[in-house]
Parts: C-alpha cells; sequence; structure tokens
C-alpha cells in the first residue's frame, strides 16, 4: 500500500509552518486534559524559536511528514548526534493528524538513523502524564531512567534576591570553559556535547545565557544554560556534582527572570533540591521521564535537562 506521506527533512522554508505547528500540537493536547487553552503563552510566530535553534544545532537533522495531496506538513522532530549519543528534540504532530502512525513513523526513522550511525544510545526527556507520548517511545525501545519533577517559580519584579554564599562563585560561562563543562557531564551524565556549550556561550540568538560554578580547587563544579524567550523561560540544562552546587546555579540564575515564572525540570530522588525550591516558592506543574534506547550511565550528580536546546 501506498504512503499517504512523504518523508524528509525540514528546510527554512518550512519554518513558519513548524512553529504553527508546536503552537498548535502543544496547546491542542493540554487544553485537552484541562490545562487551559494556551499552554504557550505567545505566538505561533514566537515558536519557530524551535525551529531557529534546533536547526543552529544541528543542521539538516530532521525528520518531517508531509501529506502527500496537499504538502502540509503533519508531523516532524529534529534529532541531535552528539559525540556518544543521538537526542530527540520536541516530537510535534499537528492535531489534524493525531492517531494516524505520524510520530511512530518518525521515531522509527530516527532509531534507523541512530542505528546506522553506530550511536550506542538515543535519549530524550518526555511527558510522564501523556500516556500516547509513554507508548510511543516505550515501543521503540525507550526504557525510563529518571523522573523528574516540573517545577515553576515565580521571580518578583525585584528578583528572587536568593542569599547563597556559593554564588559569588557564579560566573559567565567563556569558551576556555568547554572542556571543563564537558568533563563535568562526562563525570555526571555519561555524555559529551561540546557543540552545545559552544552555541549557548555564543548566544547567536540572543535568548540564552550560559554560567559556570568554580570549583575551589580548580575547574567548574556546575554549569546552567538557561533561555528566555516568549515560548519558552526555562532553567536547564544544568548539570552538577551536588545538590548544593544546582541550588547555587538555580539561585543565581533566577534573578535572570525578575518578572517573570520559569519552568525547571528536578530530579524526583534530589529530595534536599526538591525542598529547597518549594522553600523558594516553586510548585509542581507536571512530570517528566528521562528514558533511553542502548546504553545508560546512572547519574552520578545532578542532571537538569531542558526543551531548548534539548540535546542531552
Amino acid at each position: 500500500m501506498e504512503q499517504a506521506y512523504d518523508m524528509r527533512p525540514l528546510t527554512t522554508d518550512d519554518r513558519d509552518a513548524y512553529g504553527l505547528m508546536v503552537h498548535a500540537s502543544f496547546n491542542a493536547w493540554y487544553w485537552r486534559h484541562g490545562w487551559g487553552r494556551d499552554y504557550f503563552q505567545c505566538s505561533p510566530a514566537d515558536a519557530t524559536i524551535f525551529f531557529d535553534i534546533y536547526n543552529d544545532l544541528t543542521p539538516g537533522c530532521s525528520v518531517a511528514l508531509f501529506k502527500k495531496a496537499t504538502g502540509q506538513l503533519q508531523g516532524a522532530c529534529f534529532y541531535h548526534p552528539r559525540e556518544r549519543h543521538v537526542s530527540l528534540g520536541i516530537m510535534s504532530v499537528h492535531p489534524s493528524f493525531n492517531g494516524q502512525g505520524i510520530g511512530r513513523a518518525i521515531v522509527r526513522e530516527i532509531v534507523r538513523l541512530t542505528e546506522t550511525g553506530g550511536y550506542p544510545a538515543l535519549r530524550l526527556v518526555s511527558s510522564a502524564i501523556n500516556m500516547d507520548s509513554f507508548s510511543l517511545y516505550n515501543r521503540a525501545g525507550l526504557v525510563p531512567h529518571q523522573p523528574y519533577h516540573d517545577m515553576v517559580i515565580t521571580v518578583p519584579v525585584a528578583g528572587a534576591s536568593i542569599r547563597d554564599p556559593g554564588r559569588t562563585q557564579v560566573r559567565p560561562a567563556a569558551l576556555t570553559d568547554i572542556a571543563a563543562m564537558a568533563q563535568l557531564e562526562d563525570e555526571v551524565s555519561g555524555i559529551r556535547r561540546e557543540m552545545d556549550y559552544r552555541y549557548a556561550i555564543q548566544n547567536p540568538r540572543g535568548v540564552l545565557r550560559a554560567t559556570v560554578l568554580e570549583a575551589p580547587q580548580g575547574g567548574v563544579d556546575g554549569w546552567m544554560i538557561a533561555v528566555k524567550c516568549p515560548a519558552l523561560m526555562m532553567l536547564g540544562p544544568c548539570v552538577a556534582k551536588s545538590e548544593e552546587a544546582a541550588a547555587t546555579l538555580i539561585a543565581e540564575s533566577l534573578d535572570w527572570f525578575a518578572g517573570h515564572t520559569v519552568l525547571c525540570l528536578i530530579p524526583m530522588n534530589k529530595q534536599a533540591l526538591v525542598h529547597t525550591l518549594y522553600g523558594w516558592g516553586a510548585r509542581n506543574v507536571e512530570t517528566h521521564l528521562f528514558q533511553a534506547r542502548g546504553t545508560f550511565k546512572p547519574f552520578a550528580g545532578v542532571n537538569m535537562p531542558s526543551f531548548l536546546p534539548e540535546t542531552g
């Protein structure tokens, strides 16, 4: 039977359609599940930042399906080959094509690309309350390893102003920090993604902020990348040797979001960090799962994933 879709990578000509699809798919799902009609507090045009950053990071690495008869974008996902793994970006299917196997076809193709590329692992973070999404990835062989609290903090206009003596050791990340950032993530999470750190430090889109927590003995005890734009305000990715180091990086980063509500994913098993955030006024809004297909090294520290960039 002939397929009813064409499969190809996204191009810059698809940017606006991709933004519209991401905006529509997320708003439709969360609205159906009682989260309010506007999950994205932005316009579809603002949601194109996901295309921009994903495509900047790994140009041409996407799988998209288009309806053969009309050329309409049905679904798409960027994937990100890194030193020792491939990561999935946001998976989006237009609400008009839900239940038609679009997501399954995209994941199957990314699994194929991961295997033929010789990568030992495919990694992603996905909603733990979206059972369709969970089943899609589980059927494709991805195994949950770490649950996360999705926590939001509303930062006063004057800033969070959290007293943490370690904040004096936090500074903007520089290109000379890349090797230390990579070494730390290798120790904590078993992966390296130096192009991501470089991109965040250079910040070509003007929406990212990268900081490092200097270690007393030299090197870094943690690093934080944060994104602030109309489509997403989020802390992470963040990697830290300890819960105390992660808390310091979060405390320092919150002031950048003065007057806004910021999202972060906190490992559920890091109870000291979780309760520190509760003390700062954080509240739970959802849960996510880190999943991997292939090799996985248990986290040896704090690993906080993000959605933009989403390559860990």
